[in-house]
């Protein structure tokens, strides 16, 4: 199949830069562009390439200004990542769907089965299962007893719905995913770990997509159910009685321990893990591996790090983790000066005590300069402060008929603490 540069603008609503007329058959990154290809750019690191590219169109973003010539013809639409998007699921659309049911394939012969659907070479579908319209199953699918598949879903090779679970339509299961698994269940006793029967089922909802060797567990009663939009990607676990609401995603390898609720349009980096019995509020963002121990009440947060925390505080906080070697030398130093000098002190040694005192300062002042402080403002600042803070005694030991000489030092003491409080 070949489309013009005109009909493709017509399909993505852009506007074209270069001949209308070429016609493009296939698709190729930007780098790796050929003719009769088209490619897109979307972001600025890439632009390079669009001066070199072979591709014989390129997608851009209406803000896009060339600095040189470019040989391929542009087609300028608000968002050039969506715009391929479209494009892809037009070309694949069009594509040809299997149809058919192969030899090979078990079905009991109570499943209903609905039209123009796939069912490959050993399939195997149980007893009262429901296959709805247009489905597609490639080789070695499983399909439980009382299963239901809606219309339109297509589950790969290897992936298995258990049996009385539930998949919404136009879903996609790749391959190895399982649905409906039991659920991680088991009461300890004193003979070892005794398994809770899991009798409850895994729902999917419409337009869900799980990734390669996901497992969605079965509840132990009632449901684990994943809403409508919901994209997981491979290597994912979502535990016994979970609950994810709609168009939440999640990055591979991440854990969902049982009984937590997410909320709508979250998103979960790679390796991320949420403790059981959480409720994640909507669009929650956690960085990759990061680890939620507890519920996230509040909406729109960003988190990151074990347990996680706002991505600001986490990565000042790496800040200070790279530098913490030289700061425990650096304060150890500094606490070794200071017995060396309660020593000298003891022992009544003015000069030794003196020189240990200028040690102490010398440590002092690196411990400062490794964090960024310094020590000659610092040193003014407190010079400031204690002058400020005698001032305050001193005025309020006149206004109170005393005079400083015959003070006792609590009484002073008294003063000085009341200037701290009040900030002097």
């Amino acid at each position: 199949m070949e489309f013009s540069a005109q009909m493709i603008a017509g399909l993505v609503g852009g506007t074209i830069a270069g001949d209308p007329q070429v016609s493009v058959s296939d698709f190729a990154k930007i780098e790796e562009g050929r003719p009769g290809c088209i490619s897109f750019l979307a972001n600025d690191k890439y632009e390079h390439y669009i001066y070199t590219t072979e591709s014989s169109i390129v997608l851009v973003n209406d803000s896009f200004e060339p600095k040189q010539h470019i040989k391929a013809t542009l087609i300028k639409v608000p968002n050039a990542r969506e715009a391929v998007a479209n494009l892809i699921n037009i070309y694949v659309s069009m594509k040809p769907k299997p149809k058919g049911i192969d030899s090979t394939a078990f079905i009991d012969p109570s499943a209903a089965i609905g039209k123009d659907v796939y069912i490959g070479p050993f399939v195997a579908i149980g007893a009262k299962a429901v296959i709805g319209d247009g489905c597609i199953l490639h080789p070695h699918a499983t399909v439980g007893a009382g299963a239901v598949i809606g219309k339109d879903t297509e589950m790969h090779p290897n992936s298995v719905v258990y049996h009385g679970c539930k998949v919404g339509e136009r879903c996609i299961l790749h391959a190895g995913s399982v649905i409906g698994a039991d659920g991680f269940g088991f009461e300890p006793t004193e003979d070892g770990y005794k398994k809770i029967a899991q009798i409850g089922i895994a729902v999917l909802e419409d337009d869900v997509e799980i990734g390669a060797n996901t497992c969605v567990d079965r509840a132990v009663m009632g449901e684990t159910i994943i809403h409508k939009g919901v994209k997981i990607d491979n290597l994912v676990q979502i535990g016994h009685n979970c609950e994810v609401n709609s168009h939440t995603v999640m990055s591979a390898q991440v854990g969902v321990a049982g009984s937590t609720k997410i909320g709508e349009w979250c998103m979960f980096g790679g390796q991320v893990g949420i403790a059981g019995h959480a409720t994640i509020a909507d669009r929650t963002m956690a960085g990759a591996q990061s680890g939620i121990p507890n519920s996230v009440k509040k909406p729109n947060q960003e988190l990151m790090g074990t347990p996680a925390i706002d991505p600001r505080v986490w990565w000042k906080a790496q800040a200070v983790v790279k530098q913490l070697p030289d700061m425990w030398t650096s304060m150890n130093r500094m606490k070794k000066e200071i017995e060396e000098l309660k020593v000298e002190l003891e022992h009544g040694n003015h000069d030794l005590a003196e020189a240990e005192l200028g040690d102490l300062l010398f440590a002092c002042i690196n411990v400062a300069r490794m964090n960024g402080l310094s020590p000659d403002n610092a040193l003014e600042r407190t010079n400031q402060k204690f002058i400020r803070r005698f001032n305050y005694v001193e005025e309020q030991a006149i206004a109170g008929g005393h005079n400083l000489k015959e003070m006792t030092l609590e009484a002073m003491d008294a003063l000085w603490d009341e200037a701290k409080r009040q900030g002097l």
